[in-house]
């Protein structure tokens, strides 16, 4: 997706080139995710539309994330068991993230490659690589071990 903050004529313009019908609550889940790019998890994405008022469920949250994510307007980062981000830099990249805070970060795809690809399974094509790396902040060494060294 990754085109830039969207307002909310874009946003619908975009869903119904996508082939989704541009609901209200698609538009203001589509708003949040296009006003700049971020990766967010669906309990961010229900806070921010429902920062003002409660007008979308936590239901129709999931139900419109997996929606965009069929039609190619979002990306699933599937971080670990019950982590999922969504981003809606749909261009071909890889993640680091952070285990010690959370965060994501963009890896560009010409920074990573594969030697090789696996052979893979009979009647099978590959879809897309999606490298997850899991780093996390150095601790800072303490006096006395700077000093044995």
């Amino acid at each position: 997706m990754s085109k830039g903050p969207m307002n909310k004529q874009e946003v619908l313009e975009t869903l119904r080139d996508a082939g989704v019908n541009p609901t209200s609550q698609r538009v203001e889940i589509g708003y949040i995710l296009f006003a700049e790019h971020a990766h967010l998890s669906a309990e961010e994405i229900m806070q921010r539309v429902n920062a003002d008022y409660a007008v979308v469920s936590k239901a129709t949250v999931y139900n419109t994330l997996g929606l965009f994510a069929q039609h190619g307007l979002v990306r699933e980062v599937i971080v670990e068991p019950g982590k999922v981000f969504y981003d809606s830099n749909v261009a071909p990249h890889h993640h680091f993230y952070y285990v010690d805070t959370g965060d994501l970060m963009d890896i560009p795809a010409q920074h990573l490659r594969l030697a090789q690809q696996p052979q893979l399974p009979e009647d099978t094509e590959l879809e897309e690589v999606d490298i997850v790396l899991r780093v996390r902040k150095r601790k800072p060494m303490s006096e006395g071990s700077r000093l044995r060294q």
